[in-house]
């Protein structure tokens, strides 16, 4: 297909450009109106505080939706839940063919057959070296390292010019399982020329290389040979390379590995069937600690995030019915907190030294390394690809702004400050924002998926902070109140700053406000249930200084 005046060559990212996590990208090639489309990843986010109750978030796909049978592919770059995790959910939506590595694609089989109703995804095998055709686009998998098995970036090829979408990477002389970086296809592929270069900014504020899975390995085999009792070692479970290093470690100092975690279990299934814990015995279930020395065991365990139902919180809380912990035993927390899981961890730390635990970080020792480029890294990369153009994505507003200036300062001719939603036209000209794609969240409250129009949730912030007050009253034909009228208020102080008790407050207001309307407005049920609702509101908020949510339910018999 040759270029013509009219195609152009976009992206647009829909999530992961402006927070870290939620990814999911789109490029374009075409004429404006008709242009033909692939998706790069399609993952999910984690809820903040001002959103309770929400378990996950999703990118709003409206605009994905809208393109239809233009959609010609999703290509998935590897396998963490930022970028897979909204998959199983948003595919029924998009129903096109899905291309991923076989790691990937087991962790996604493995769900599949764990939660019923998931839907049969059309998975088609890719692999670091693959060339996969897809209408105007040529998109070509290239290996890199990163804390996951077979990690790759993606060059993708149109006739109007090069993308490369770094994913997720590092450079790593020893990156355990995962694979060395392909440092000559990179280097390739600049000498081919690179339109632009879509890169990683998690880890642009920091100065220097990245350290090396190799070093933590190290570390954690002499930490776990020199500890006098139970070793516990939380990390995040998608991570083979520290799995194998930990359980590798326990051999060499003759200690039997229990685990503990689902999803650990299911990355561990997905790792043998790939080959990646060959050579090593099978691990044991919790249920078998009793059996095993506390000297001579290592328990890798889930909840490295502080999660309050994962083993290593309810282990330090002493919640756990077979994982008991006390002095002498030592707790390694491989890993690092992602931004807003700091109080629950800490929590966790603190509740771990209270039992006499020796908690170890990595504040103490290397015991954690990121799978994200540091300065060095991204400067090693772009004197590999020289890109025309730079599109900073994978970070907060902070990161991607000096990656902008970073990108400047390392030869990039052109920087493209994209956000979610931003159309980048990449090529034919000099880059420009010509459009704004639809953005949002989706948010999994439970069994089902809402967007943020529904108000659950924000009514759910709302009584966190001001409780809610609920009345239900009923009035005859005459306007009169039959029976007394049910009030229950929940979140609320029983009692106001001068110590007036709230439940005669609420009365109160309620009852005046009643006989203060004629009888023919109190016939009318909103009329009616509008003017309580306004007077318990004011009332309560005399005595208190917040404004509940109050309901009000009228009934007329």
């Amino acid at each position: 297909m040759s270029a013509t005046p009219e195609n152009d060559f976009v992206f647009t990212p829909l999530g992961g450009v402006g927070e870290i996590g939620m990814n999911l990208a789109l490029y374009g090639y075409g004429p404006p109106k008709s242009r033909k489309w692939i998706m790069v990843d399609c993952g999910l986010g984690f809820p903040g505080l001002d959103l309770p109750g929400v378990d996950v978030v999703f990118p709003d796909i409206s605009f994905v939706e809208k393109i239809g049978r233009d959609l010609l592919a999703i290509f998935i770059t590897h396998a963490h839940e930022d970028h897979i995790g909204a998959l199983s959910t948003l595919w029924p939506k998009l129903k096109c063919k899905v291309y991923a590595t076989p790691f990937a694609r087991g962790l996604l089989e493995v769900r599949k057959l764990q939660e019923p109703g998931a839907p049969n995804i059309k998975l088609l095998p890719a692999h670091a070296g693959a060339v996969i055709e897809a209408g105007p686009f040529s998109v070509e998998y290239v290996a890199v390292a990163h804390s996951i098995p077979e990690a790759c970036s993606l060059a993708i090829r149109t006739p109007l010019g090069l993308a490369i979408h770094t994913g997720d990477w590092k450079i790593d002389a020893e990156p355990g399982v995962s694979t060395h970086i392909d440092e000559a296809r990179f280097r390739a592929l600049g000498d081919e020329g690179v339109t632009a270069l879509i890169c990683d900014s998690t880890n642009i504020l920091r100065e220097g290389a990245s350290f090396s899975e190799g070093d933590v390995a190290r570390t954690l085999k002499t930490l776990i040979a020199e500890a006098p009792g139970r070793v516990l070692v939380t990390t995040f479970a998608s991570n083979v390379s520290r799995l194998r290093a930990l359980a590798e470690a326990a051999q060499a100092c003759g200690r039997s590995v229990v685990v503990a975690g689902r999803a650990m279990d299911r990355v561990i299934q997905v790792a043998r069937e790939c080959g990646y814990l060959d050579g090593l015995p099978g691990f044991h279930g919790v249920d078998m600690l009793q059996a095993l020395p506390r000297d001579r065991t290592l328990v890798i365990v889930t909840g490295s995030q502080g999660e309050q139902r994962a083993a290593m919180a309810r282990a330090a809380a002493k919640d756990h019915p077979l994982l008991k912990l006390g002095s002498g035993d030592r707790v390694i927390f491989s890993s690092r907190a992602i931004p807003g899981n700091e109080r629950s961890i800490h929590r966790v730390i603190n509740n771990l030294c209270n039992l006499g635990v020796e908690v170890i970080t990595d504040h103490d020792h290397l015991v954690h390394c990121s799978g994200h480029p540091r300065r060095g890294d991204v400067a090693q990369m772009y004197q590999w690809t020289r890109p025309k153009i730079a599109v900073p994505v994978h970070g907060e507003a902070h990161h991607l702004s000096q990656h902008e200036i970073f990108a400047r300062a390392h030869g990039a001719e052109y920087v493209a400050p994209a956000r979610d939603g931003s159309i980048v036209r990449l090529a034919p000209g000099a880059p420009e924002i010509i459009g704004v794609a639809p953005t949002g969240l989706l948010y999994r409250d439970g069994d089902v998926v809402i967007d943020e129009a529904d108000g659950a949730v924000r009514d759910r912030a709302k009584l966190s902070f001001v409780g809610v007050v609920s009345i239900a009253l009923a009035v005859n034909r005459n306007g009169d109140m039959a029976g007394d009228p049910d009030v229950v208020f929940a979140g609320v102080p029983k009692r106001g700053k001068f110590g007036q008790d709230m439940a005669e407050v609420i009365d109160e207001a309620l009852f005046s406000t009643v006989e203060g309307l004629p009888r023919g407005r109190r016939r009318d049920a909103d009329t009616l249930s509008t003017a309580v609702e306004r007077a318990v509101r004011g009332a309560v908020f005399s005595v208190w200084g917040k404004k509940p949510l109050v309901h009000v339910m009228v009934v007329t018999i």
